[in-house]
């Protein structure tokens, strides 16, 4: 392969874009210059000539002086660590902190700072150097400057330094079931597994056999209008949810519905179409369920019941409402916003708030749903814990999402537009994986303070007594391939996983909850490491745990990693109905076997 321009190569490095990669066999690989151009061009950035490099490279220098502040800085709990602060050459400087409870913290000490002053457009620019103390307490801060008269502030995330275990765990182990909630289906439900059947499954679970969680497939909001999406790890939102795992009755307002004979004998009905079908038809039972839903909708609510509306919708904010818009406009101009109307393309434009006002009733229907489903994963997990369970509901992030769904349109600016996540070839894989899905833009996340990232993983903790991450490598790097490029011919693009693997452990510790990283494949064994540095658990299966030292066969037990979840099998492996030994691996689930 031809040697890169050195002006690629530096501009790579500094966005945090792999020039050689090692693959699954060992041998070093180097990256394609179209490749790094592409991905280049996917992060905003002009690479393609000598001429746009040199350029770029000048422009991305200029901007770092410019700023006063970096856009967020973050920190462990009980290390103390350092921010830099550009001001005019010789001005006084000082800065402060006011913590997210409003105490202001001050005198922060200044550090020597020997780098010389830049000239930054004939203005010399120094940089002076303040420490942050170990002593900051765990939350999301503003750090403040006064620089020479000039007021700069930015984010301050203190993420504790290791994510302890729940109290409820008691210090030891336990066990539970994984399943796909669409298939848990009752004789109550529309045809499809609903949230009163986690609920329910959850008592029976720990009630006759100790269960200590249910672990739920991936919960994330699918396309309105059909066809539905039928994999969970392709949704049009990860940060809201399905409403088709919505119990209609479990509804307060169900009660005063008129017909309310006509929408149970509806679910008989699709009750019944289900038993006779060979698979889940995901359209079918949302149909039938949608038409009650509405019906329930559009039943007055009580004073009380408006007052809690209104306070979710003002606690989820304009993140809810680009949702129910995206929805509304689904439905009447497709599920891909791509080929909608150019002015409908991005949610900032005018033409976006006049269709929301013009078809408010909707898009409040779908924030609606989102209200019902908040109040129902409440429920559900209340009643998993009340049932003796010690974590309750453990639910599913996926990696990503579809291209040409809601948090796509919603948050384009903060993801890569051009390229795809995937994986590169690996033993079981050996052309490689393209997943379709866009990955975040590590710069962006930046200049938002990760506000995105942490939008995401509050929600999804918000009702969960666990997390598993599928893909946690995911928070490290990711596989960038160029759109319309094979997947080998792609190439790793860097994270900030102190920042993204802190904001976990932050919000986890908030939920009182455990987090567990999918880390199978090709993961590095200091990944491994930090996470159990940071209190994140692994994952152990199976089908993988071999005995590679010595007979190849199945690993003892006792052998296998202490923190972790075990399980027999998992997504995309073949499922057993053979009975296995106890003593083998127990039942089901557990912390470390």
């Amino acid at each position: 392969m031809t040697e890169l321009p050195g002006s690629l190569v530096d501009l790579a490095h500094q966005y945090g874009v792999a020039t050689t990669y090692d693959d699954w066999m060992g041998g070093h690989r180097a990256v394609a210059e179209s490749t790094l151009v592409s991905v280049l061009t996917a992060l905003g950035v002009e690479a393609a000539t000598e001429e746009e490099r040199q350029a770029s490279l000048t422009a991305r220098e200029g901007d770092h002086w410019r700023r006063t502040l970096p856009p967020v800085v973050v920190m462990r709990a009980g290390r103390p660590t350092s921010f830099w602060v550009h001001v005019t050459d010789g001005d006084p400087v000082g800065g402060w902190i006011r913590l997210e409870d409003g105490t202001v913290r001050t005198g922060l000490r200044q550090l020597q700072n020997d780098r010389p002053p830049y000239d930054l457009d004939g203005r010399s620019i120094g940089e002076a150097t303040f420490e942050l103390p170990a002593d900051l307490p765990v939350g999301y801060h503003r750090l403040h400057v006064d620089a020479g008269g000039v007021d700069g502030d930015a984010a301050l995330i203190v993420s504790p330094a290791v994510l302890k275990l729940p109290a409820s765990l008691g210090g030891g182990r336990t066990w539970g079931l994984a399943t796909q909630l669409y298939s848990v289906r009752s004789e109550r439900s529309w045809g499809i597994g609903d949230l009163t059947d986690l609920a329910d499954l959850a008592v029976w679970s720990a009630a006759q056999y100790g269960a200590g969680f249910i672990l739920a497939n991936p919960l994330h909001a699918a396309a309105p209008a059909a066809p539905m999406e039928p994999s969970p790890y392709l949704p049009t939102s990860r940060r809201f949810v399905n409403p088709m795992y919505l119990r209609v009755e479990a509804i307060p307002e169900f009660a005063y519905v008129r017909d309310r004979g006509g929408l149970r004998k509806a679910r008989s009905i699709a009750q019944a179409k289900a038993k006779k079908a060979a698979l889940i038809d995901r359209d079918a039972a949302w149909k039938s369920k949608r038409a009650a839903l509405e019906a329930v909708y559009r039943v007055r609510r009580s004073a009380g019941r408006e007052l809690a509306y209104a306070a979710y919708r003002r606690r989820e904010g304009r993140s809810l409402d680009d949702f129910a818009i995206w929805c509304a406009l689904a439905e009447k101009h497709g599920n891909d916003w791509h080929g909608w109307p150019e002015r409908l393309q991005h949610p900032a434009d005018p033409a976006v708030a006049a269709f929301a006002v013009k078809r408010a009733d909707a898009v409040d229907f779908h924030r609606w749903l989102q209200w019902q489903l908040d109040d129902q994963l409440t429920g559900a997990q209340a009643t998993a814990i009340q049932a003796g369970m010690s974590l309750g509901v453990m639910h599913d992030l996926a990696v990503g999402v579809d291209p040409n769904g809601a948090d796509a349109w919603a948050l384009q600016d903060t993801l890569a537009l051009g390229v795809s996540v995937g994986a590169p070839p690996d033993e079981y894989n050996q052309l490689g994986q393209d997943w379709s899905q866009p990955p975040w833009r590590p710069d962006q996340l930046i200049e938002r303070g990760y506000e995105p990232f942490r939008a995401l993983v509050n929600a999804v903790l918000r009702h969960a007594g666990g997390l598993r991450i599928d893909h946690v490598i995911g928070l490290f790097r990711l596989w960038w391939i160029p759109n319309g490029a094979a997947p080998t011919e792609g190439t790793y693009v860097r994270y900030d996983h102190e920042a993204l693997i802190g904001i976990v452990a932050l919000e986890a510790q908030r939920a009182g909850a455990v987090v567990v990283g999918e880390d199978l494949g090709t993961v590095e064994p200091w990944v491994r490491d930090y996470l159990d540095e940071r209190g994140l658990l692994g994952t152990s299966i199976l089908w993988f745990e071999l005995d590679r030292d010595g007979d190849g066969g199945p690993l003892p037990a006792r052998r296998w990693r202490e923190y972790c979840l075990s399980s027999v099998t998992r997504t995309i492996c073949h499922r057993r109905r053979d009975t296995w030994r106890a003593n083998t691996c127990g039942s089901g689930m557990s912390w470390g076997c």
